[in-house]
C-alpha cells in the first residue's frame, strides 16, 4: 500500500504521513500515528471525531488499522499539501515563484476552512472543536479547496452543550487561545477554533505580504509581535494611525 513507507508526505507531533495507493489504483495517504503513553487517546479523538464528518471542507476519513500498538489512518489524497506551503515570505525569489498564490485564490481558501469550522462547530451531530487549527493542517486538493484535518487533539462537544473541559494545554503555540493555554483553569468553547483561526489569517496575510515576524531572540511568540506591529498588517503609518509620531 505504501512501498515500505518511502514516500513521506510529512510529520507532526502525533504521526507521519505516508503516500500510497489502493489496489484499484487510486491515491491515498497512509498516517501512521506514534507510539504515546495515553492509551491511544489520539487515536480514539481522530477517529470519533473525523468518522462523524462528512464536508467538502474536511478531510475524508476512508479507512483504519490497528495491530497491537501499531495504529494507522488512512485518508483522500491532497496532492498540493498543506497551507503552510504557500506562507512563503521572506526574500526567498524562487520559493516566492514557486509557491505564490494569488490573493483572490487565497481568499477562497481562508473562506473554504472558516465554512468547514461551521459545519464541525454548528452541524455535527456531536459538535467538534478542533484546538490545532493552523496552517499546517489545512489541506488542498487538486483545485486547491481546503481540507481541516489532523484532529488528534479535538473533542466532542453534546447539542446542547456549551463548553468543554480539557485537563491541559492541547494544540500550537502561537495559535492556541489563552484559555486554552490555561486549559487547566476551566472550560473552553468553539470560539478557541475561531481565535486560531484569526492567527491563520494573519499569518498568511503577513506572509503574503512578506511581513517578517522574527524576532532578534526568537522568544517572542506569534500574538505578541503582531501586537506590538499591528500597524504593519493594517497598512498604517508606523507613526500611528494619523500618520504622526505623537504619543
Amino acid at each position: 500500500m505504501t512501498k515500505s513507507f518511502t514516500h513521506t508526505l510529512g510529520k507532526g507531533g502525533y504521526g507521519t504521513v505516508y503516500k500510497g495507493s489502493l489496489s484499484d489504483g487510486s491515491t491515498i495517504a497512509v498516517k501512521i500515528l506514534e507510539d504515546s503513553n495515553n492509551d491511544g487517546e489520539d487515536f480514539i479523538n481522530e477517529v470519533s471525531s473525523i468518522g462523524r464528518t462528512s464536508h467538502i471542507n474536511v478531510v475524508t476519513l476512508l479507512g483504519l488499522c490497528q495491530h497491537g500498538s501499531k495504529r494507522a489512518l488512512i485518508y483522500e489524497y491532497m496532492p498540493n499539501g498543506s497551507l503552510d506551503k504557500f506562507a512563503v515570505g521572506g526574500n526567498d525569489t524562487m520559493q516566492q515563484e514557486k509557491f505564490l498564490i494569488s490573493w483572490e485564490k487565497l481568499y477562497d481558501i481562508l473562506v473554504g476552512v472558516a465554512q468547514g469550522l461551521d459545519y464541525l462547530h454548528h452541524w455535527c451531530n456531536h459538535r467538534v472543536v478542533h484546538l490545532d487549527i493552523k496552517p499546517q493542517n489545512i489541506l488542498l486538493d487538486q483545485d486547491f479547496c481546503p481540507k481541516i484535518s489532523d484532529f488528534g487533539l479535538a473533542k466532542l462537544c453534546k447539542p446542547k452543550e456549551s463548553k468543554i473541559s480539557i485537563g491541559c494545554a492541547r494544540g500550537t503555540i502561537g495559535y492556541m487561545a489563552p484559555e486554552v493555554f490555561w486549559g487547566h483553569r476551566g472550560a473552553v468553547t468553539t470560539k478557541s477554533d475561531v481565535y486560531s483561526y484569526g492567527m491563520l489569517i494573519l499569518h498568511m496575510v503577513g506572509e503574503r505580504e512578506n511581513i517578517n515576524a522574527s524576532t532578534e531572540s526568537g522568544s517572542k511568540y506569534f500574538p505578541e509581535w503582531l501586537y506590538d506591529n499591528l500597524n504593519q498588517f493594517c497598512g498604517v503609518p508606523s507613526g500611528g494611525i494619523d500618520g504622526s509620531n505623537s504619543t
